[in-house]
């Protein structure tokens, strides 16, 4: 998927805010604050600048592919204000923090210690809004914040606003869903991981490499959908007749030629050629929201997905915005089924990826 490992940072469009702060930040411009400030610095220059420390609540970023909880929360917030964002990668929490204060960047994203920040003269905005229990329920580091270096600019003033707005706090108990960090965490869930990655995979994993080049597709992410789908066992059976490493159905291996579906070779070429076709079909979609939208077609179908995205569109809504798409399925998923099942698939695929990524 040469999309999820390239061009990520140029991801999301601006819907992640509450209506009546989209209508007072849309006031924004070079001239709504002065140029002292660092917010009309900012909106000036239109691009927000952060420094971040890669963790499982800031930012992933492993063979170029960037995303994560801290990290869409900093796109929404530079979307809100109308302005790109650059995330700048550091080693050490200590040197984003020095960045901060030299006036480098305009904030750090960190899980560093808020007592800690404010002792060496940095005003934190903590990303849970107070919520810690919500961001401890999914394995997230409660601790993760903003770091400004003038808590009174309205910069970070706003940022507050942004982040503790009812509607976004809603949001934000979602995106922590999204980004669950507890789905390893147990040790019969880990075993059984670990135990496909150590004694299955070796077998499949040239043929994952070859149709992955093929279909010029990430090998990492079959892999993760393969796990998702059947725990990357061959002959595995689904009781609606889905069957082999990718779980096709009879129906889709016929399109994509396959004639054996417990072949694990053919399984694969399958699944990557399929997936390929999801990816396709929302080529307008900016990465890595295209990868997701593209998972939750293979999972319930393109039409099913279109038919989300036109209501979204019907209500006003950004239909190509993953969170958008994320956040109507949740909210409807008791009165379908398919909802939820598709909320999960993508979930525990995107969990999946990024510890193939880490660990691979």
């Amino acid at each position: 998927m040469p999309n999820v490992t390239n061009n990520i940072i140029n991801r999301r469009s601006a819907v992640l805010a509450p209506v009546f702060l989209a209508a007072s930040m849309s006031l924004l411009s070079t001239h709504a604050f002065s140029d002292s400030t660092q917010l009309g610095q900012v909106v000036e220059r239109k691009k927000l600048i952060v420094a971040a420390t890669p963790n499982n609540s800031t930012v992933f970023k492993s063979d170029g592919y960037m995303h994560g909880f801290g990290y869409d929360l900093s796109k929404g917030y530079a979307n809100q204000i109308g302005v790109d964002l650059d995330v700048r990668i550091f080693t050490s929490q200590a040197a984003a923090l020095k960045a901060v204060k030299k006036g480098d960047v305009d904030f750090a994203l960190t899980s560093a210690n808020s007592v800690a920040l404010e002792q060496i003269g940095l005003a934190p905005v903590n990303l849970s809004c107070g919520d810690k229990p919500s961001l401890y329920r999914f394995g997230l580091d409660a601790e993760v914040n903003w770091s400004f270096a003038d808590g009174s600019d309205p910069l970070a003033q706003q940022a507050t606003s942004f982040i503790c707005s009812p509607t976004q706090v809603g949001i934000n108990k979602k995106l922590a869903a999204f980004y669950d960090q507890s789905l390893l965490k147990d040790t019969y869930s880990k075993t059984q991981f670990d135990k496909a990655m150590r004694d299955r995979l070796p077998a499949y994993k040239a043929s994952f490499k070859s149709n992955a080049e093929q279909h010029k597709v990430d090998w990492q992410l079959l892999v993760a959908m393969g796990y998702q789908e059947s725990h990357l066992k061959a002959n595995a059976v689904s009781p609606t007749g889905v069957r082999g490493l990718m779980m096709l159905t009879s129906a889709t291996a016929l399109s994509m030629g396959i004639t054996n579906r417990t072949d694990p070779n053919q399984s694969i070429k399958g699944g990557a050629n399929y997936i390929r076709q999801m990816q396709d079909q929302f080529d307008h979609v900016p990465e890595p929201d295209r990868t997701w939208f593209a998972l939750a077609a293979y999972n319930m179908g393109p039409g099913a997905v279109r038919s989300v995205q036109k209501k979204l569109k019907s209500q006003g809504k950004n239909p190509n915005d993953w969170m958008e798409f994320y956040e109507y399925l949740s909210t409807n998923s008791a009165r379908n089924s398919r909802y939820t099942q598709c909320i999960h698939y993508v979930t525990r695929i995107r969990t999946y990826l990024e510890t193939i990524k880490l660990t691979t």
